[in-house]
């Protein structure tokens, strides 16, 4: 068996009829699953790194895929992560990571099914109030903090209008984050992208930069953006030039935001209603990250004055 993170999925390590490791897979939920075995075997058609899908039962409620070893990106970078220092391997799997995620993005939603996403095809205003809600319910009223509901519904207003300016053709990882990605000699390969969506490129940068425990300073993620935009621009047109680039830069601080209040939302749920520790733990530096946005970026504190004032108000919890 293969140690489960936030997932109700079962994996586990076996051998094939040949000696050949494999990892099986039991999903709990048959969209779920043809989503990620569509995804994988249109992803590995176009020469993207990730999983080959060997086996799917009758029913689709399992499946094998190759094995990819042990190694994760996240204990790839540990010594970055503990000391917030990265050494010079670290940033470059980091910036390998990111250069080879445009290529998921953008080469990846060529001739996609859609329809095959789940639980949506799109990243759409009804799917970025479940993200803003799950923040709400799951984490808010978990901390039995007194908030105004009418308040953070306004800010929430503006912050989906925001996100919705953004052009959103691109495949959307959804959860590109450090556990997520294996090192394969050398080279990243991604996983659990069975949730991914047609969306904004924004979105999964945000997530993987300003994942809670990666630790990754600031200065780092300005260089390793710089180095995203630049493979973006060499394979999507809209981004090769400086004003695209900067377009994209200055919309980025609001998929910070978003991103950071859904992760709450989940280590909520997780942690407070599902009492997995590990999730609990992960809270401190989602807020240290949601305080260090609001310091960054000025505009923000006015832009969502209230959610603004709810961070302060919440820094009792680090």
């Amino acid at each position: 068996m293969i140690k489960q993170q936030g997932s109700n999925r079962i994996y586990s390590r076996e051998k094939d009829t040949n000696g050949r490791s494999i990892i099986r897979v039991e999903g709990t939920n048959r969209d779920e699953n043809r989503a990620f075995i569509y995804l994988a075997r249109h992803f590995r058609e176009k020469g993207l790194p990730v999983p080959k899908v060997l086996w799917v039962s009758d029913d689709e409620m399992s499946y094998t895929q190759e094995d990819l070893g042990d190694t994760l990106l996240f204990d790839a970078i540990q010594h970055g992560r503990e000391t917030g220092c990265f050494l010079p391997e670290e940033r470059a799997l980091l910036e390998k990571t990111l250069r080879a995620l445009a290529h998921i993005q953008i080469e990846g939603a060529q001739d996609l099914d859609w329809n095959i996403c789940f639980p949506v095809p799109v990243m759409d205003e009804r799917a970025i109030r479940w993200d803003l809600n799950y923040f709400k319910y799951c984490f808010l009223k978990g901390t039995n903090i007194e908030f105004s509901e009418p308040k953070l519904e306004d800010d929430f207003d503006n912050l989906v209008k925001s996100i919705l300016l953004q052009p959103a053709e691109a495949f959307l990882y959804r959860d590109c984050q450090s556990r997520n990605v294996m090192i394969v000699d050398g080279e990243p390969y991604f996983i659990d992208f069975q949730g991914g969506r047609k969306g904004p490129t924004q979105y999964d940068v945000a997530s993987f930069l300003w994942q809670a425990k990666a630790n990754i300073p600031q200065t780092l993620r300005e260089q390793l953006i710089d180095a995203y935009l630049d493979e973006l621009g060499k394979i999507a047109p809209d981004f090769a030039s400086a004003k695209g680039k900067e377009e994209w830069k200055k919309a980025l601080p609001h998929f910070v935001l978003l991103r950071t209040l859904q992760v709450l939302g989940a280590y909520g749920y997780r942690g407070y209603f599902e009492r997995k520790e590990h999730f609990l733990q992960s809270i401190p530096n989602a807020l240290r990250n949601l305080k260090e946005l609001f310091a960054t970026h000025n505009e923000l504190q006015t832009q969502y004055p209230y959610i603004y004032a709810l961070s302060n108000d919440l820094l009792f919890l680090l």
